[in-house]
């Protein structure tokens, strides 16, 4: 049933992406990084159709996948790699062109493509392209992935502003990329709804029972050492939603005033009182 689920979510994904690309990236000439703007810049200089671009493009990556990663793994690749490649090219004759406007095509673009490859990942799955060349790379010691990867977007978006004659499409790539890049953290990790505080105070366990009591939240308390005083304090962490960060801060401030509290987003909480695990 697991499997089954993981499909269908890379197919729902993968079938996003080939919408969003269709239906706004493509016809308006967004090569927006990847192995799907070279596909795109290809597209418009000799004719390829994009999906049979990003076949041929990903399959010496597949091949490499084999090798370094295991047959498994490239399979699970191949599946997302020619499930886009087919949809890419079967649905580009269907779909109407939404909009020539192109700040619209560049963030409903983002926006269908980071969902897409946010659902292919969560699932278990990839497109091949530059997240299979992140795995690969990966398996060799000391490749930062990051940086090889935003490099090889750059170049890519480089190549389509000068085959393009435009450094505003070039500029409008980047800004899909970095829609589509967070949309993707938010289906992996989930949207930051919660703040963590770390409170470091003499009257630690009072803040704990205050917080107990008016927000009917837990805590989790230590005891910790300070590497300048050499004292020991209790240290508290708390996680709370948005709603509750003012009446947190103001039973710190009540019960000390001198207390040191670190504020932070939490992208997602699994456990009571807060998300269930899936």
């Amino acid at each position: 049933m697991k499997t089954i689920y993981q499909f269908a979510g890379v197919t729902l994904g993968v079938l996003l992406v080939a919408l969003g690309l269709n239906m706004f990236l493509i016809p308006n000439k967004i090569a927006a990084g990847g192995v799907s703007g070279i596909a795109t810049i290809l597209h418009y200089l000799i004719g390829t159709p994009v999906g049979l671009a990003i076949l041929a493009l990903d399959l010496p990556l597949f091949l490499m996948g084999i090798y370094r990663l295991g047959l498994p793994f490239a399979i699970r690749s191949l599946f997302g790699t020619i499930a886009l490649a087919f949809l890419v090219d079967i649905l580009a004759p269907v779909l109407p062109v939404f909009t020539n406007d192109i700040l619209l095509a560049v963030l409903f673009g983002g926006l269908f493509t980071g969902l897409g490859l946010g659902l292919v990942f969560r699932s278990g799955g990839t497109t091949g392209g530059t997240d299979l060349a992140a795995a690969i790379l990966r398996s060799y010691s000391g490749v930062n992935v990051g940086q090889l990867l935003f490099l090889v977007d750059g170049a890519v978006v480089i190549a389509a502003g000068l085959a393009f004659r435009s450094a505003e499409l070039a500029m409008y790539a980047l800004l899909t990329i970095a829609i589509a890049s967070w949309l993707i953290d938010v289906v992996q990790e989930g949207i930051s709804y919660a703040r963590a505080f770390l409170i470091i105070s003499d009257h630690a366990q009072e803040i704990a029972a205050k917080i107990t009591r008016e927000l009917q939240r837990g805590a989790t308390l230590w005891q910790a050492q300070g590497v300048y005083t050499g004292a020991r304090q209790d240290v508290l962490l708390c996680i709370v939603n948005r709603a509750e960060v003012s009446q947190l801060k103001a039973i710190v401030h009540e019960v000390d005033p001198r207390a040191f509290v670190i504020l932070s987003n939490v992208h997602e909480v699994l456990g009571e009182g807060f998300k269930r695990y899936k």
